[in-house]
């Protein structure tokens, strides 16, 4: 199961690759607070949906090399005896 969190990452680096600002792999890691393995793993979850991630060395950021959309939404609700009691969106 993948936690919310996962998906703000996800987010998060989809724009960068978009916008083509990620920088190297350690700056990504440290721009996102995790670890240079979640960044590599995130970026296989990210081609697991079929996106063409390439890197460029010259200009240090990753890219799309084809059109790719990312679009997430999340939803919470808390329901007491049949009632909302609470929700939010991301």
């Amino acid at each position: 199961m993948i936690s919310i969190k996962n998906l703000e990452r996800l987010q998060k680096l989809h724009r960068l690759i978009v916008n083509e600002t990620t920088g190297t792999p350690k700056e990504l890691a440290t721009r996102l607070r995790v670890s240079e393995r979640l960044i590599f793993c995130l970026l296989d979850e990210l081609k697991d949906y079929e996106a063409n991630i390439a890197y460029d060395r010259k200009r240090k950021t990753y890219f799309y090399s084809d059109d790719f959309e990312l679009d997430i939404n999340i939803s919470v609700c808390t329901i007491r005896a049949g009632v909302i009691t609470s929700s939010f969106q991301l």
